[in-house]
């Protein structure tokens, strides 16, 4: 399979410094909305979607807006780079998401063919959010197409001492979702092989390179915006851990969804 590392939406809030331990407190922090558009035998499959065409127009309102302060680029649109590789969006037939929060399931409607892959308890708490949290992060307007959703239990086989994988495709073209709960409900990983080894695309269980590197370093306004948007933040830290551990046994290349510098390695 060959991965295209793409970002679909770059988002600017204040205090680089406090979020991502480099810059000054005054600097915008650099944050990236990182996608993967696999190329397998069976067609195409996008890894989480970003912000998505309606987003960028005009859809993205309130605190996401005001706080995380999006650039909104139309070009940057998982749909708008489809098209620049020479795609067209029916090419997409698979979409497999980390978890529904705005900036990883905001182009959904752009793919409207696609069947869409998702943890069973992360579509479940979308549908019906039990927390102060969950009301906020979900917005139901970004599936209100009812998309072709296919869900995925924590029933499967074992992966490098993660539990509960299920696999889409198979053989060469193999893709597993990997439970990595905390920042949602149904958080999960999603790992492809690549070469020798695997890539892991490990979505908002961390956000910054640091976090996973030894020894692991979290930014302290990282590490409280990460706290504050867990549901469970003992298992956030306790996943966090192991991927670091992950990282330094080699083998396995991780990605966050939005760590410029992961995107910037692998894509440059």
């Amino acid at each position: 399979m060959k991965i295209h590392h793409l970002n679909c939406g770059s988002m600017c809030p204040h205090g680089r410094r406090l979020m991502q331990g480099e810059g000054s407190f005054f600097e915008p922090a650099k944050i990236v909305c990182h996608c993967w558009l696999i190329e397998g035998r069976d067609g195409l499959t996008l890894v989480d979607t970003g912000l998505g065409t309606a987003q960028v127009k005009g859809m993205v309102t309130g605190s996401n807006k005001a706080l995380m302060r999006p650039k909104l680029k139309l070009e940057e649109t998982a749909l708008s780079q489809v098209a620049a590789l020479g795609f067209k969006a029916s090419d997409v037939r698979d979409i497999v998401l980390t978890h529904l929060d705005f900036d990883h399931a905001g182009g959904l409607a752009d793919f409207p063919d696609a069947i869409v892959h998702v943890h069973k308890p992360e579509l479940a708490a979308a549908e019906a959010p039990a927390t102060l949290i969950e009301k906020q992060r979900y917005e139901a307007r970004l599936w209100r197409h009812k998309p072709k959703w296919q869900t995925h239990s924590t029933a499967g086989e074992r992966w490098n001492g993660f539990d509960a994988v299920t696999a889409l495709g198979t053989e060469d073209d193999q893709i597993l979702l990997v439970p990595l709960v905390g920042h949602t409900r149904g958080h999960n990983g999603v790992a492809v092989r690549e070469g020798d080894g695997w890539r892991l695309h490990c979505g908002d269980a961390y956000f910054f390179h640091t976090e996973v590197q030894t020894p692991a370093h979290s930014p302290a306004g990282l590490g409280f915006f990460q706290t504050l948007l867990a549901v469970d933040n003992a298992a956030r830290k306790a996943n966090q851990a192991r991927l670091a551990a992950l990282n330094a046994q080699g083998g396995i290349t991780l990605n966050s969804a939005h760590c410029p510098h992961e995107l910037a390695r692998d894509a440059g």
